[in-house]
């Protein structure tokens, strides 16, 4: 009788052991105690979309130039800038760990912006050449441009509100307990801001006509 009983103290025992740690568990995922990771894990993956969708354009740009440079070699500058800006841009990396350094992430999108620039002379140049608006090549490179563009605009904005999301959690209750406490090495993450000159995407336009010739 006393033996067939043990196994149920037993169990009894260590529930009332491990109950006060299981209602802490409980009780700390209910005061938000895994947001802040969970919501920087999130920006750090929006930024990875960001890179993602940079780095398609930057795909593009290559055929975009050589298919331009058939049709209209005399827009060398203008080829040049575009492939200059491109290589500038390729040579400049920010990871996750770097989102807090808002230096770094306006480096980043400084040299975006520089492409942005540059693209958008190189699309304007080209209303000068019929022939060319009328490849096959060159038009499917128009769609891929504008498609990029667009999902640029809105991998940005994503990263941009996961920030905020995550940055507000850092200053307000109760994640605010938990920053200065179990996260207090954590900063808040630089949002990505356009470059002045490129706070639009470059219009890929191909029905303007050709300026009149002097």
């Amino acid at each position: 009788m006393n033996n067939r009983g043990y196994p149920l103290k037993r169990s009894i025992s260590r529930f009332l052991v491990l109950a006060p740690v299981l209602a802490l568990t409980v009780g700390l995922t209910g005061c938000g105690v895994n947001a802040i990771p969970t919501k920087e894990e999130t920006a750090k993956a929006k930024w990875a979309d960001v890179q993602n969708q940079y780095q398609r354009r930057a795909d593009l740009i290559p055929n975009l130039v050589s298919t331009v440079g058939a049709y209209a070699k005399q827009e060398r500058a203008v080829l040049d800038e575009v492939t200059q800006a491109r290589a500038s841009a390729t040579q400049i990396h920010v990871d996750s760990s770097q989102l807090s350094d808002p230096a770094k992430v306006q480096q980043f999108a400084n040299a975006q912006g520089a492409i942005s620039s540059a693209l958008g002379k190189l699309l304007v140049a080209n209303e000068r050449y019929p022939e060319l608006k009328s490849n096959a090549n060159f038009l499917a490179l128009q769609a891929q441009l504008e498609s990029t563009e667009n999902r640029i605009t809105v991998a940005r904005k994503d990263y941009n509100d996961a920030v905020r999301d995550y940055n507000t959690t850092l200053h307000t209750f109760p994640g605010v307990l938990w920053a200065s406490t179990l996260y207090h090495s954590e900063k808040p993450m630089t949002p990505f801001e356009a470059a002045s000159t490129a706070q639009a995407a470059p219009k890929v336009n191909f029905d303007i006509a050709p300026p009149a010739s002097k």
